[in-house]
């Protein structure tokens, strides 16, 4: 394929929100999860909740989206400097030139969840402000978005799981290549919500203490809540200079089970090497893997021997759910946003609260971020049912911190 630019980002997660916050949370191996303190949720696990988003209002004239996952969409919108990034976009192309691709695994739900906790005692009616379409429903996020940002071409909601915005660069790269779009909006944003804590929790995927992905003593994961967008475009065409490039992308299906990987990483191993074969890479080009990396036994395993089929055991890699937790649907923005900063400025992530790498673990994972020039990194982001999505991202030459100051 042609490498797109990706000319503007923005990250919202719980090590803060904007890039500068990433960043430095990260090379300083800071973790942001904390013991649960969701609404009513009775769980004891840590969780990955971002800070500020019941002080967030959105725009009066869009009221009626506002729910917990359509605020931190704002938030996005506001970090980075992306809305000016946005307008800019549409302004140079035409607002029905530019697509809107975002992934969610739960949108809203949390707004469900309230107003079934508060239907009537008699009829079991939802109250009537219950606003299902701008909240609750999959597609609410995308279409917030699109009236936020006023973007009047394709828009597109993907939920795949925790591939959900991780694959949004795939259609985006599609649509371009189609011309159905000269430039792309994408990314996503998920929420912390009861269906998943409590979700996984009956799975008995959670760990009681902060993730550990690759650990040796690793019990589960810690979900988390985050957002991010990016402005995908043609590198000619762009208004300025590319943070990243998307060199390349794969995509897979495990059809194994509907909540476990394949048990060697099959799936896995697939999509990363669909990214390599279209971008004409060859394995030894990746200097950086960012696992999915959740933090329970079967996941890493199982990806980590994937990656050592592809990459061989020497490959520096690492998991930074441990830091923000699992995002869900909104880990593959959030990650490719610690990619960008590891390309951007020389470092590559470390694997937050690793005490013992797991003996099964055959590659390089390092607990501390280190120095290191970084030209290619591959990122993993897989979901249940066996949907896999692995994208590779190359240095560009822009500044990430231009817009948001420096870190």
């Amino acid at each position: 394929m042609t490498p797109l630019a990706l000319t503007a980002l923005s990250s919202v997660n719980a090590l803060g929100t904007g890039l500068p916050a990433l960043a430095d949370g990260l090379r300083a191996n800071r973790v942001a999860l904390r013991a649960n303190d969701y609404a009513d949720a009775r769980i004891d696990t840590h969780i990955g909740r971002v800070d500020g988003v019941e002080e967030v209002a959105l725009p009066p004239e869009l009221a009626r989206f506002d729910c917990r996952n359509n605020r931190l969409a704002e938030m996005a919108i506001r970090a980075d400097g992306f809305e000016d990034a946005a307008a800019a976009a549409i302004r140079r192309y035409g607002a029905h030139r530019v697509a809107l691709i975002l992934g969610t695994s739960t949108s809203g739900v949390r707004e469900g969840e309230i107003a079934f906790a508060n239907r009537d005692p008699e009829t079991d009616a939802l109250p009537a402000e219950f606003r299902f379409h701008e909240t609750h429903d999959h597609h609410a996020l995308a279409w917030y978005v699109a009236e936020r940002l006023g973007i009047a071409g394709p828009a597109l909601t993907v939920s795949t799981a925790c591939s959900s915005s991780a694959k949004v660069f795939a259609d985006a790269e599609q649509l371009i290549a189609a011309g159905l779009a000269d430039a792309a909006i994408v990314g996503g944003a998920d929420s912390l919500c009861l269906m998943t804590l409590y979700g996984f929790r009956s799975l008995e995927l959670l760990d009681t203490g902060p993730a550990r992905p690759n650990d040796a003593g690793r019990r589960g994961i810690s979900i988390g809540e985050g957002a991010g967008l990016a402005l995908v475009e043609r590198p000619e065409a762009a208004g300025r200079a590319p943070l990243a490039r998307l060199l390349g992308y794969g995509e897979s299906s495990d059809a194994h089970h509907m909540s476990a990987p394949h048990p060697e990483g099959l799936g896995a191993e697939l999509s990363m090497r669909e990214a390599l074969r279209r971008a004409q890479l060859t394995p030894g080009s990746v200097d950086y893997v960012n696992q999915h990396g959740t933090g329970s036994p079967q996941n890493d395993r199982s990806e980590a021997q994937a990656i050592e089929r592809v990459f061989g055991g020497g490959i520096r890699c690492s998991s930074t759910k441990g830091a923000t937790g699992h995002t869900l649907g909104a880990a593959g923005i959030v990650e490719t946003a610690v990619c960008v900063m590891g390309l951007a400025h020389g470092f590559r992530p470390g694997n937050a609260n690793l005490e013992t790498l797991d003996p099964a673990i055959a590659v390089a994972v390092r607990r501390d971020s280190e120095p290191a020039g970084i030209g290619v990194a591959l990122m993993n982001s897989f979901g249940f049912g066996g949907s896999n999505c692995s994208l590779l991202l190359g240095r560009g030459d822009g500044d990430p911190f231009g817009s948001g100051g420096a870190a």
